[in-house]
């Protein structure tokens, strides 16, 4: 088989940059080595940026996002019982758009299957070769079958745990992480939200997030350790924690019910840079991982989207190699970027077992300046709806 690029991850990654570069007259082939069903089961994060919903309109899959996605003009921080709401539209000029992950996700797979591309599901034994070249191709098993593509380009969309970054040597990549010593109990259920926006609760007991899917599900968490075990976490033993960590008003106010989900999510901040080697491009979890603190997930991976996209469609239109030469430099710029954010966020928020008492009032006089100071909330605001590309 040939193709001009290859994507590796049928996440929302690889299927916005593959219908984004298809709108172009570009093909790509997308290899997934889960069920199309395993994809659209995983349960992630959905506060949007502009950013990304504008890339999923240009990409033609925005209908129902823009039919059922919630517009957030802010959010509300809470302080044990005290409380201050960052305006998004007065202080950064925008809103964000809360629509799950799982269903940016269904819009793209739908939205392939009417254009007719190419996505091969569980695939085994993923390899890339030759992509110091200007020859690259994939080698892969399907049903038992060795199966090669050849490319111009390959984009690993895989995630930190696929082959695309393990492809470029030791030599050459650099790995930047911090694990954080907690990690956070999620439960999701078929409950109204206790808020109409996001409440991101910071309290003795530790940090506590309410937030939502749609008006009638609701996804709740907690800081916990990461010893725990799900089991050990009852239905009504989440509940009463998550009641106090949160202002008592909103305690008040939960509606609880049976969790339909329940997992518990490690934090770690992680970047891999170089983001290009040869014709092989890093693009989201595969370069890069942040605590879902800041909401920068999948929004940072929709950066990375754009300025791929752009600088293939430059390539192949224009004969115009500036945006892939340039493409690691302009990601990692604002890859640095958000996951300076998220790793104050989390900070700002969460309770670490080995902090001392200074670092408490550190993180207290750092609360204060958010409450006070109408700058210190403008930058907060504008680094929460995205920062420019």
């Amino acid at each position: 088989m040939r193709t001009q690029v290859a994507i590796i991850g049928g996440g929302p990654s690889g299927l916005l940059l593959s219908q984004l570069l298809m709108k172009e007259g570009i093909e790509a082939v997308v290899l997934e080595r889960q069920t199309r069903e395993h994809v659209l089961g995983r349960i992630r994060a959905g506060v949007l940026e502009m950013g990304f919903v504008d890339l999923m309109r240009e990409a033609g899959v925005a209908e129902r996002l823009d039919r059922e996605g919630f517009i957030h003009d802010g959010t509300v921080l809470s302080f044990d019982n005290e409380q201050v709401r960052i305006d998004f539209t007065e202080l950064a000029g925008r809103p964000v758009t809360v629509y799950g992950q799982t269903e940016v996700t269904r819009d793209l797979y739908d939205a392939r299957d009417k254009t007719g591309g190419t996505t091969i599901f569980e695939v085994e034994n993923v390899v890339l070769h030759d992509v110091e070249t200007d020859k690259p191709y994939v080698t892969y098993r399907k049903n038992g079958q060795e199966a090669r593509i050849d490319c111009d380009f390959i984009a690993g969309c895989d995630g930190f745990h696929g082959v695309s970054r393990k492809t470029i040597p030791d030599t050459v990549r650099r790995d930047f992480e911090k694990v954080y010593p907690f990690g956070w109990l999620g439960i999701l259920s078929e409950t109204p939200p206790v808020h109409h926006e996001l409440i991101y609760a910071s309290s003795e007991r530790g940090f506590a997030l309410c937030s939502m899917r749609n008006a009638h599900l609701s996804r709740y968490y907690v800081q916990c350790d990461l010893s725990d075990k799900v089991e050990a976490w009852s239905d009504q033993a989440f509940w009463d924690e998550l009641r106090r960590r949160i202002p008592a008003e909103t305690a008040e106010a939960l509606v609880t019910g049976p969790s339909i989900e329940k997992s518990i999510a490690p934090l770690r901040s992680f970047v891999s840079e170089p983001m290009r080697w040869g014709r092989l491009f890093l693009c989201g979890d595969a370069a890069h991982i942040v605590p879902p603190t800041g909401a920068k997930g999948l929004n940072s991976a929709a950066s990375d989207v754009f300025y791929l996209h752009r600088g293939l469609t430059s390539y192949y239109q224009e004969r115009d190699s500036a945006g892939i030469d340039g493409y690691s430099q302009k990601a990692l710029a604002r890859v640095w970027k958000t996951q300076r954010f998220s790793w104050w966020m989390t900070n700002l928020l969460h309770r670490f077992p080995d902090r001392s008492d200074f670092d408490i009032r550190m993180q207290q006089a750092e609360i204060a300046h958010l409450q006070d100071v109408r700058a210190a909330q403008e930058t907060l605001a504008k680094n929460y709806v995205g920062l420019p590309y």
